[in-house]
């Protein structure tokens, strides 16, 4: 493969993706999660993931980034099985303290040209020579104002088999030891889609929506031998991750119908 220097205004190559039901069953059972939550349909959450292979397979390299920022729309369900058209392109390129966000929006469509999945994302590409530096960007405001009033939803503890199961090649900071360590972690952190899926999969099994819209804050590592909840704060948009009594991933809900 060749890389690319990831600049404002490249675009990936057009490509067809398919989330199958093997994939799905295979992926969501790694994560401890019912396989039939999602009905027949795909996880949105999956199209984070495709959305950075897009990139790979244009020849944007994903390894040691780290996600900061997720949209993630479903503006359908995507279908098990269903053939969906990928169309993305790097929107903007930013130095930061510990190196360079970069921001890309990538869509997901239909045979007919009916977008379906929207994954817009905001991740940093840190600096080797800048490790130990803080810094990458503003950070917006928290959606979880009140970790007292959080309602915990669900319970789960991950282990490095976990994680490896469900991990897939392109960015080794999630399964391997060293890579992570050699990025400054102290261990393999979870990918961020790896932690939507827990998050969406108490939505669907609450409301089941067609259409949805969420922003998603990547705030604090998740390693790949931690114990976290899934918790909603009653009375607002929020829904969170939260390990040792601060958020990991926070969402904020636009769109849930």
């Amino acid at each position: 493969m060749k890389w690319h220097e990831p600049v404002a205004g490249f675009n990936y190559d057009t490509a067809t993706v398919v989330i199958s039901s093997h994939f799905q069953r295979e992926k969501l059972a790694a994560c401890g999660l019912d396989t039939q939550t999602f009905q027949g349909a795909a996880d949105p959450s999956f199209f984070i993931g495709e959305a950075i292979h897009a990139g790979v397979n244009s020849g944007i390299s994903a390894e040691g980034n780290v996600n900061m920022l997720q949209t993630l729309t479903q503006h359908r369900p995507a279908m098990l099985d269903e053939p969906l058209t990928v169309r993305g392109q790097i929107t903007a390129v930013t130095e930061v303290p510990r190196g360079r966000t970069i921001d890309t929006e990538v869509v997901f469509e239909s045979a007919t040209g009916e977008r379906v999945i929207t994954a817009n994302r905001r991740s940093l590409k840190p600096d080797p020579d800048k490790t130990g530096a803080r810094g990458a960007g503003d950070r917006p405001a928290p959606v979880v104002t009140d970790l007292a009033q959080l309602r915990v939803v669900a319970e789960h503890t991950l282990t490095p088999e976990i994680v490896k199961a469900y991990s897939r090649e392109g960015n080794s900071i999630h399964y391997d030891l060293e890579a992570a360590r050699a990025a400054g972690f102290r261990a393999p952190l979870i990918g961020g889609g790896m932690g939507v899926h827990y998050l969406l999969a108490h939505l669907w099994q609450a409301h089941c929506p067609v259409e949805l819209d969420l922003d998603i804050y990547f705030r604090r590592p998740i390693f790949w031998d931690e114990s976290f909840v899934v918790a909603v704060a009653p009375g607002t948009d929020a829904i969170c991750i939260a390990k040792d009594g601060k958020v990991a991933t926070e969402a904020r809900i636009k769109t849930l119908a």
